[in-house]
């Protein structure tokens, strides 16, 4: 049996992803058959499209690191042919067929039921992104982070991440303070639920300071680098920054020690990929129910797997915003 896939391939001219044909035998090994309904887009899709051996290692290669859709064939395991379920993260996507294709084949163990309340384009909104910014809430909450300790900073807050974990802590009540570097997208955050925005260059002010000005309660950090650095600087006593990024940079080459020693701050790092998947459930129980964020306000657009080269060459140049869901085969 054929299916439609993006396949992406190495050519003369570097790698190309196209629209082609794949066979079920082509899928690797699994408990689980998915038809994949949905997908979305993410930072590391597009670096497995560009050739990024540090994602994928062998092509031709389908990417996708999110999927949703429904059971067609089941194994043994706790899922049955017609359950809707998701899949984000593991090894899907990346050395795995992933969700740009019509078919997965996967562990059991990678599964998470789609939960009540969210419908899979809805999950796929969300994805990857959406899963990572409710763990990065989870992590500060988990603290004692309360909205009456003050401000709360989201980094790269235009990305998937930092645009739905603005508006996951605006709906729970804390004063959220958005940065980003573009100008013109300081009136969507705001409707996110951002109470104030802060520009890159006053996030990089004193980069050559051990310690600056307590202000932050907390910090969902997306970029990594010198503003990691100074936002670990500006914590208040006690507080944390959730780190889950690195588009500016994956060095800390101008951190010290001193605002951990001195304030007793806190560096939380947060990963959703290897995640146990019952922790994942939890969390899209949260992303459906309590911590609902706007999808109406976080999705970009929707696009087919035909759009998606273009999107990729947008995202690895940071000019997409919010959350773009790629249709499948819904």
């Amino acid at each position: 049996m054929t299916f439609k896939a993006l396949i992406t391939e190495k050519t003369d001219d570097g790698y190309q992803s196209r629209v082609g044909d794949k066979n079920l035998e082509d899928l690797p090994e699994g408990d689980v058959l998915v038809r994949v309904a949905w997908s979305s887009l993410n930072y590391k899709d597009a670096l497995s499209a560009s050739g990024n051996k540090g994602v994928t290692r062998s092509f031709p290669h389908t990417p996708g690191i999110d999927a949703a859709g429904v059971v067609e064939e089941a194994g043994d395991g706790p899922f049955s042919v017609g359950d809707a379920v998701i899949c984000t993260g593991y090894d899907l996507g990346m050395n795995t067929s992933g969700g740009y294709g019509d078919y997965i084949r996967v562990p059991a163990e990678w599964l998470a039921p789609l939960p009540a309340g969210l419908s899979a384009r809805d999950a796929m909104v969300l994805g990857t992104a959406g899963l990572t910014a409710a763990l990065c809430v989870e992590a500060l909450i988990d603290t004692g982070l309360q909205p009456e300790q003050g401000e709360v900073l989201v980094t790269g807050a235009t990305g998937g991440v930092g645009s739905v974990a603005v508006s996951i802590l605006s709906n729970l009540g804390f004063k959220v303070v958005a940065a980003t570097g573009k100008e013109d997208a300081h009136d969507w955050l705001r409707d996110l639920g951002a109470a104030d925005i802060i520009g890159r260059d006053a996030l990089l002010e004193g980069i050559e300071k051990p310690v600056l000005k307590p202000r932050w309660a907390g910090v969902v950090d997306c970029v990594g680098g010198d503003i990691l650095v100074n936002a670990l600087k500006s914590l208040q006593y006690g507080g944390s920054a959730a780190c889950c990024g690195l588009t500016a940079s994956p060095k800390l080459e101008n951190a010290t020690v001193f605002p951990f020693i001195l304030r007793g701050v806190n560096l939380l790092g947060v990963d959703s990929v290897e995640l146990p998947c019952e922790v994942k459930q939890q969390m899209w129980q949260l992303l459906a129910s309590d911590w609902r964020p706007a999808l109406d306000k976080l999705e970009s657009r929707e696009v087919t797997r035909e759009q998606l080269p273009d999107c990729f060459t947008e995202i690895l140049a940071g000019k997409l915003r919010g959350r773009v869901v790629v249709k499948i085969n819904p």
